[in-house]
Formats: C-alpha cells, structure tokens, sequence
C-alpha cells in the first residue's frame, strides 16, 4: 500500500496523482459543498481550502469517488481488492497504542457547540438538517464483545452537544447498543478524516457470517494497509480514539433513550414519514427514531484540521462499501462449494450491496443444483440484497451489458428465477417499513447460467480480432477516432472478439 496512513497524506497522493482539485474560493457547507461534489462526482477528489463560517477548517469529499483511485491507494486492481482484503481478514495486525496522538493537539471539553465547530453540510432543500455522514464510530471492549468495531452512522446533532445516531438493526453495533447492553451508557468516539483502510472497514457491510461480533475491525484494516493502525486513549471517556484522525468527537450512547432524527418528525410522530437526506439507495431518506448521543469532548489537529464530507448516495460509497460485501461473499461461496465461484462484482448501477453478480464454473451436471442453492444461501443473509444474479465464466461481470446480455438469452423465466419472499429485500422494506421490513421484505435470484449437459449448444463466436492489423488500412489517428466513438460495451466486445 503506498504512504497513505493519515487522511491528509492520502489526499496529498490523491493530489500527486492527479486525483485531487483544490478550490481556493470560499465554500458555503450549506448547500454549496454537496452541490459541487454533485457535479463533478465520478470525476475527482475535491479539497474546500475556504470554508464560509470556519476559517481555520478545510472541508474534503469525493475522494474515492473514482474506483481507480482506491486501486491506486491500495496499489492493486480495483477489482481485486475484495481479495486484498480477504488477506487481510486471515492476516490482521494488533493496533498500536500511541499516547499524545495528533488528533488530540487541541481540546475542546466545556461549552461544546457541535455546528459551531464542524462545517456539518447540507445536502439538499429536503435535508432535515446538518447531518454527519463522514463519521466513524469506534467502539470497543466489551461493548464489541472483545474486538473493535468500525463503522459510519449518519447522526444529527439537533443540540448542542447530542445528536440521534440511526442504527440499523442487524448491525453488530445494533446488536450490542439496542441488545445486549440497552440501558447503558456506552462509551464511543466518532472518527473524522481517518486511513482509507480504516475507511474501507467502515464502510463495508460484510456478511455477518464471515466477520461475527467480536472481530477487531481495526486489526484487518492494518492487515490491509500492511501496518499497525495508531490508537490512543480518550479525553474524557473510557474509550479510544484513531490517532491520526483529524477530528474526534468523544461522548457516550444513552441506549436507554431514543431520540427523534429531525424536529419534523418527532412533530409528526411517525417513522418514516418525514425527509431526512440522501441515503446510499438513492432515495431520498426518512426520518425515524435513534439512539442519543451525547458529547463530553471535541479533539483535533491544531493545524488547519481537514472535515470530510462524503455524499451519502454517491460512487463513493459504492466503492467504499462493496469490497468487503463482495469479499465476504466471496468467502462464503467458497466455503459452501469450493472453486464453484470465479469472481463477484457490484455493479456500478446498483446502491451499495442490494444487487449482485456471482460468476460461476461449471465443473459437471452436479454444479447446476449448486446455483439455486448459493442464489438462496447469499439473499437469505442479513445484508439485504434485492437481486443476485448467476453467470458462467464467460461473462464479464463487470459490464452490465454482457450481464443483461447472458440474462436475456440464457435465464429460463419458469424454473431460472427464484422469488424469496419475506427474506431479504433490505432497501424495498427500508423505504416502506423500516424495522418490520419482514412483513413486506423479498428478493430476486436469477440463473443466468447453461445447463451444463447442453453446454455444447451455447459457443460464444469470436472475431479474429487478435488477428488483423488495423494500420494496413487505416492511420493511427483515425484508429483512435473511431475507438473513441464506440460505447463501453462495443468497446468491450471488440476487446474480447465476442
């Protein structure tokens, strides 16, 4: 991995790399922020040098906004990072303890104003409120059953020094914080501007199967980065923080009280009624009830200190959040049926984790009863993924073409196609009713493979396109013209000879 250990370092790489902008004009977090990332999403990083209201603050998004960039990170092929972090999993390295971290140059413990201090942006004219969606939650010690456990939450702080921290159930921090330990008040810190492995970890909404509660989260990530990622004590709890964080929010869950996300809503009365921000499927998200946060402390670096601001229903998020999906899934496929599975891929039109491609090779007639049964395993899981979808190795599960393409011609609507109602479904029974999706809740699996005794039906043709020589006919600056002109698919299948 390259020299990327804190947020800042990263973005400087980003930087060098010609992945990073930098606006020296004054930005206004309400609004202004979000309507730029927007904009120029899938395009760069992007590093706010004048923050209107906060002059010693920086504010950064998009930053893996781009997939390449994460693979560039990470120094690997953007579509093999699931397997760099399936190393990390099996070869995690123990945090290091530091004391006098950098995220703790400057403290701030008595009159807390959270929107006083944090550039907390706005996204939309729907937007509930300010909300935090660039925090990593750190929990620890017997709150995380012995391990660490990582993870962004999206809070709004409607006082001063609280907010409500949605928790999803099925998450191990709901299982810990709405379970095991409801009534208490549990320690935590809310990470800011921390490593992208940390990031990555985050992120991800592995199956639960594979990374149970009591995983330190926090040792894979310096699995994969390849180094010990720096902990330090808190200031005013009993908990530890990310040392080279750029900001620490430190305080503590009430579990033993829930709080109305927005003002709207608690005036309504109603969950998901009234609009909150952006969620990661693209839908604009409603306001429930969470869990109260309350803040004993703001810790951070003394030197113009960098707020990151990701969009929540973006491409970053997507790229932060599929690979240990797909890894994890990917585990788990090999663990039912050994070399069965090839690859897995989220494709790019799909919200993080609800749709999925598994592709697949077929060693005998034996393999094909192996399809139902890993479409039922992986949409039975607690991810809630909406649609899984299975291919032979000849398809090129990173094109959404040739997905549909091998679904439109091969996938049999009478026996092809398995309707798991009542399990899974995770964004459809979101939307509608929230933690009871069970009663509404339902996925699609479908076998978009050839029967393996009529194989020798199905020849893909190829084109001698690894044959001719282009130049006899035609100059190099036409050759290019033309390429430039075809579509990513025809781009593809003139690559493949298909």
């Amino acid at each position: 991995m390259n020299d990327t250990l804190s947020f800042r370092k990263l973005l400087q790489f980003l930087k060098e790399e010609g992945e990073l902008v930098v606006s020296h004009a004054e930005v206004d977090p309400i609004y202004e922020v979000a309507g730029i990332l927007k904009t120029l999403e899938n395009g760069s990083a992007i590093l706010f040098e004048r923050v209107k209201g906060y002059p010693n603050v920086r504010i950064a998004g998009n930053v893996f906004t781009r997939r390449e960039a994460l693979g560039k990170v990470f120094d690997v092929d953007p579509k093999k990072l699931k397997f760099k972090l399936l190393s990390a999993i099996s070869n995690p390295i123990p945090p290091l303890f530091i004391e006098n971290p950098p995220c703790q140059e400057v403290i701030i413990d008595k009159t807390i104003d959270i929107e006083a201090i944090l550039p907390l942006i706005k996204h939309t004219e729907r937007d509930g409120g300010r909300i935090l969606g660039g925090g990593i939650y750190f929990l620890g010690g017997k709150y995380a059953w012995g391990g660490k456990e990582l993870s962004f939450k999206r809070t709004h702080f409607r006082g001063k020094d609280w907010g409500s921290v949605w928790i999803v159930r099925g998450s191990h921090m709901a299982d810990s914080i709405r379970g095991e330990f409801k009534g208490e008040k549990i320690p935590a810190t809310i990470n800011i501007g921390v490593s992208p492995a940390v990031m990555l970890l985050a992120a991800g909404g592995p199956d639960h199967r594979i990374l149970p509660g009591g995983v330190d989260e926090v040792a894979i990530a310096g699995g994969l980065q390849g180094s010990p990622i720096e902990i330090s004590k808190a200031k005013t709890i009993d908990g530890y923080c990310l040392s080279q964080s750029e900001w620490v929010i430190e305080g503590y869950f009430d579990s033993s009280e829930k709080v109305w996300e927005t003002e709207e809503a608690e005036r309504i009365g109603r969950e998901r009624e009234a609009p909150f921000f952006p969620e990661f499927h693209r839908w604009l998200g409603r306001a429930s009830k969470g869990i109260k946060f309350v803040v004993t402390a703001i810790t951070h670096r003394k030197e113009r200190p960098i707020f990151y601001a990701p969009l929540a229903d973006s491409f970053e998020s997507d790229n932060l959040q599929n690979p240990a999906i797909e890894a994890t899934l990917f585990e788990l496929s090999n663990r039912l049926y050994p070399g069965f599975v090839q690859d897995i891929n989220i494709l790019p039109s799909q919200a993080s984790g609800v749709g999925i491609v598994i592709q697949v090779k077929k060693r005998g007639a034996g393999d094909d009863g192996h399809v139902r049964s890993l479409l039922a395993n992986i949409l039975a899981g607690e991810l809630g993924i909406n649609l899984a979808i299975i291919v032979d190795e000849y398809v090129d599960i990173y094109s959404t073409d040739d997905v549909l393409w091998a679904v439109t011609t091969l996938t049999n609507p009478l026996s092809g196609i398995i309707d798991l109602k009542g399990i899974g479904g995770g964004v459809t029974a979101l939307l509608t009713l929230g933690d009871k999706r069970q009663e509404l809740g339902g996925s699609i699996g479908i076998d978009a493979t050839i029967p393996f005794t009529q194989r020798r039906f199905f020849e893909r043709p190829h084109y001698p396109v690894d044959k001719i020589d282009l130049t006899k006919h035609f100059s190099e600056e036409t050759i290019l013209k033309i390429k430039t002109r075809q579509s990513d698919y025809a781009r593809l299948l003139a690559q493949k000879g298909w």
